[in-house]
């Protein structure tokens, strides 16, 4: 029975973020005729208003992000096209990004650089423990397992470290960045700002969830090690 607690609790903590960011970004993506452009729209307008001309805006199939290599913000053709609020919401988040770069945020400059490798270095450390048994077996020193077992841990930490460095860069995104532009700026109507603040909310709690997978399968490994 406690296993079977442990196991819901970790299936809850692990797709309730995912099921509660969908959800708040279904519930204010009616259209809203009555506001003066689309989620695009608003995302070249607060780029020109910054002096981010050179950032593109385009519409894509992977999900909204904002891409620091290509300087471009991506947003799915609902938000891109759409006249709603969580559209606007989005992009002002993902402008927000935009804004990051262009202030030289060095968490944005490390989490990119990091990524850059990330799938390498997972690679890389499975690998290396995948090996370390059979190169323990061949030189008989123990030692040198150890080392392997504990180059594989700092390279598999990469990816926890990317999620951790991730999630303040979305709060100031949605909470330091776009907020206060659509709030203070008179972008949308005080009566539509609860509902923006819930999609942005749920925008800095995207990463949430894989934050959580990232750190119970850093936790697995390292039992399996040990």
């Amino acid at each position: 029975m406690l296993y079977l607690v442990l196991a819901v609790l970790l299936i809850a903590l692990i797709f309730g973020p995912q099921a509660w960011v969908r959800s708040q970004m279904r519930k204010h993506a009616a259209a809203r005729p009555d506001l003066p452009g689309t989620g695009g729209e608003l995302a070249r307008h607060l780029l020109d208003r910054f002096s981010l001309g050179a950032v593109a805006v385009e519409t894509t199939a992977s999900g909204d992000h904002y891409d620091p290599d290509a300087r471009a913000v991506r947003l799915s053709p609902d938000n891109h096209d759409g006249r709603s609020i969580t559209a606007v919401a989005v992009a002002a988040h993902e402008v927000g990004h935009a804004i990051q770069h262009a202030q030289g945020s060095s968490l944005l400059a490390w989490r990119t650089a990091l990524a850059r490798f990330l799938g390498v270095f997972d690679k890389v450390a499975m690998a290396i423990l995948i090996t370390a048994p059979l190169v323990m077996a061949v030189t008989h020193v123990p030692a040198i397992g150890l080392m392997q077992a504990g180059i594989a841990i700092a390279m598999l930490g990469v990816g926890l470290v990317v999620h951790l460095v991730t999630l303040p860069l979305e709060f100031d995104a949605s909470f330091g960045k776009a907020l206060p532009i659509l709030s203070g700026d008179g972008y949308l109507d005080g009566r539509d700002l609860p509902a923006a603040r819930g999609v942005l909310r749920a925008a800095a709690f995207t990463y949430v969830a894989g934050a959580l997978v990232g750190l119970l399968n850093f936790l697995r490994i390292l039992r399996i090690i040990r």
